[in-house]
């Protein structure tokens, strides 16, 4: 597929954020003016994160203190899904949340009931102030046998120099020590995201296009829930270590500057 297909076939971009649309705090190339061109057009622009450390609220500040984010732009993370798909399955619910403290805050203002006392519901998000004694409790929540979701599946979180143990990660400690993995998990690649993202802006998924440099989270994300999948090589993966992954893009950009080049 083409650019200018991608361009004319799609009214609303998800924008991946690390690696795609920034590095750490840098912008990647003419990224501002890529965004505004891409608003000129007609485009709605979504970032979309996994990383349920940060309220949208908290991802809505950084995007404007790096003059990238725009009043007709909006963010959607995980943890949205999980809220999302609390409501549409366990409205009401006692919910054991392990989450920072905002995070928590975010779930409160949306309803959601938070208790750890006889929870019917657990949702693992990535909880960033993690401490000993609030995953004991978590653990016990588990192995009392609740619905057990997990905002996204990532191992790792990427950061200069090692990166960070993500949710991925706690739920295979939490497997060994309990016994259970989430059965369901919100962010990307599943679907849970794809068909709040729907549900939210109202667009189809054929008029939606993924844009991200992971093939795993992005680009599989794309392929399962039927949108168009941009892949940019200024993050993560390589022309090379693409071979090793089934999903397939439907574009493969250096960076999403280029889609105007």
């Amino acid at each position: 597929m083409t650019k200018q297909q991608i361009l004319s076939s799609c009214e609303l971009f998800l924008l991946d954020l690390d690696g795609t649309v920034y590095l750490d705090d840098t912008p990647i190339g003419a990224m501002r003016r890529t965004l505004e061109r891409l608003r000129g057009c007609g485009k709605r622009l979504v970032y979309l994160t996994n990383n349920s450390s940060r309220t949208r609220a908290e991802y809505c500040e950084k995007l404007r203190r790096l003059d990238l984010f725009d009043a007709k732009d909006d963010v959607y993370t995980s943890s949205m899904a999980a809220i999302g798909y609390l409501a549409a399955h366990h409205a009401g619910a006692r919910v054991h949340l392990l989450a920072t403290d905002a995070v928590r805050a975010e779930f409160a203002q949306a309803g959601v009931r938070l208790c750890e006392e006889r929870p019917d519901v657990c949702v693992l998000a990535y909880d960033t102030t993690l401490t000993f004694e609030k995953l004991k409790r978590f653990n016990e929540s588990l192995a009392g046998g609740c619905v057990y979701i997990a905002t996204h599946p990532d191992d790792v979180c990427p950061t200069a120099g090692v990166p960070m143990p993500d949710v991925g990660s706690f739920t295979a400690l939490l497997q060994r020590s309990c016994g259970r993995l989430p059965q369901v998990v919100c962010g990307k690649p599943f679907t849970v995201m794809g068909r709040c993202i729907a549900q939210r802006y109202g667009v189809p998924p054929a008029r939606m296009c993924m844009v991200g440099d992971r093939m795993h989270t992005d680009i599989r994300f794309a392929n399962a829930n039927g949108m168009k999948g941009v892949l940019v090589l200024s993050g993560e993966t390589t022309r090379e270590s693409m071979a090793h992954f089934s999903d397939r893009p439907d574009l493969v950009l250096e960076d999403l500057n280029e889609i105007f080049s």
